[in-house]
């Protein structure tokens, strides 16, 4: 394809987002003020008991939470990404080495294969950031536990990506006993579920396959030990929330920021009446967040909305576990960051993997918000 046909056809597309992003924030309500809607409850939930899963560009923000704030998280749930800092601030390296995503026929794309020395070398990258104080020392990594998901019919984010995960958590130190990796050769670029969305083998919108498989059982039950059989009626409903509020100050405007003047969580019952509960981070791909319209609506909707939310599959396990479970959302930013992306390769700013990270930093405040009630 030729430069220019190449610019305009990204033109294009970029245009017809940013007009469907318009038309999420008329169709959800995005606009208005995010005082209109309640802040996050303070409960009783131990900060150190924290843990954090996501998908795709969630999965690879979700390592990044769990790298940056290591002293407070217990375990992750990575499904098709890859280790920290992988695309080492460069959005070339993430679309050609850590993803295929700039090259649909997939020749071009640079995968390193699992055995590479790349895993290393992240690893060295993120002590040498906790030395520089960016983020925290990754010496606890070592005690947390990880299940990882790839899917052999993932073409987005292949198989060997998610392979590199397992030797930089090798690399920091984490013993294989608490890396478990699960690979389905016939899944799709999406979250596993049981019995909703498209068939195991599709990589399309929502993003959010029947494979057999519940990953988010998996995920809460790898990281906290054996679980309570799950509701069959939920306690409660998610919460929508002001999400503006926990953004630092001195950001600049929301829409740069790549996130969204609200969000959700799902909170059962038992912890809003004060049980001492914990705290799970679930982190959207892109194109799943709520102001995400896509070019060809799914069932007739106009935009994602809640999807994510109620089948991503983790409230009936959170209900009668004690588990709150945080959903940030993402949102659009034209032109750098359309299809509604968490930011793990820099369109927020050079420091989008640190502690200091516009991202990072909103999901820390929203998790030290949640647990503000903490009774030891």
């Amino acid at each position: 394809m030729p430069p220019t046909t190449f610019l305009c056809c990204r033109f294009t597309r970029c245009l017809v987002r940013v007009l469907s992003v318009l038309s999420a924030c008329l169709a959800l309500g995005v606009t208005a003020r995010a005082g209109e809607l309640p802040p996050l409850p303070a409960l009783n939930i131990d900060l150190h008991e924290t843990s954090v899963s996501g998908i795709s560009s969630g999965g690879f923000m979700a390592v990044q939470f769990q790298i940056a704030h290591a002293s407070i998280v217990k375990g992750a749930g990575v499904v098709a990404a890859g280790p920290y800092y992988c695309a080492e601030g460069s959005a070339f390296t993430a679309t050609t080495v850590c993803t295929c995503t700039l090259d649909p026929g997939h020749k071009a794309c640079n995968v390193p294969a699992a055995d590479s020395d790349r895993a290393r070398t992240l690893a060295d990258t993120t002590r040498r950031f906790a030395a520089e104080g960016r983020i925290d020392d990754p010496t606890p990594v070592a005690r947390q536990r990880v299940l990882s998901f790839s899917g052999g019919a993932d073409h987005t984010v292949p198989a060997p990506v998610v392979a590199q995960l397992g030797r930089y958590y090798a690399a920091l130190g984490m013993p294989a006993a608490n890396l478990r990796a699960v690979t389905d050769p016939a899944a799709g670029h999406a979250m596993p579920t049981t019995d909703f969305g498209g068939a195991c083998g599709v990589s399309e919108e929502p993003y959010i396959n029947r494979c057999g498989l519940d990953a988010a059982k998996e995920i809460l039950g790898w990281i906290y030990g054996s679980l309570a059989a799950p509701a069959h009626k939920l306690s409660a409903k998610p919460r929508r929330f002001d999400q503006e509020s926990y953004v630092p100050h001195g950001s600049g405007f929301l829409w740069t920021t790549g996130l969204d003047s609200s969000a959700w969580a799902y909170i059962p019952a038992e912890c809003a009446r004060g049980a001492r509960c914990r705290l799970h981070i679930a982190l959207h791909g892109c194109r799943q967040g709520q102001s995400y319209v896509p070019l060809h609506p799914v069932d007739g909707a106009t935009y994602y909305g809640t999807t994510f939310v109620e089948h991503a599959g983790y409230n009936r396990w959170a209900d009668t576990n004690r588990i709150v479970v945080l959903y940030p959302q993402a949102t659009s930013v034209p032109f750098r960051n359309p299809n509604g992306c968490w930011d793990w390769w820099g369109y927020t700013g050079a420091h989008y993997a640190e502690r200091e990270g516009v991202q990072i930093a909103t999901l820390r405040a929203m998790a030290e918000r949640l647990s503000a009630g903490f009774k030891p």
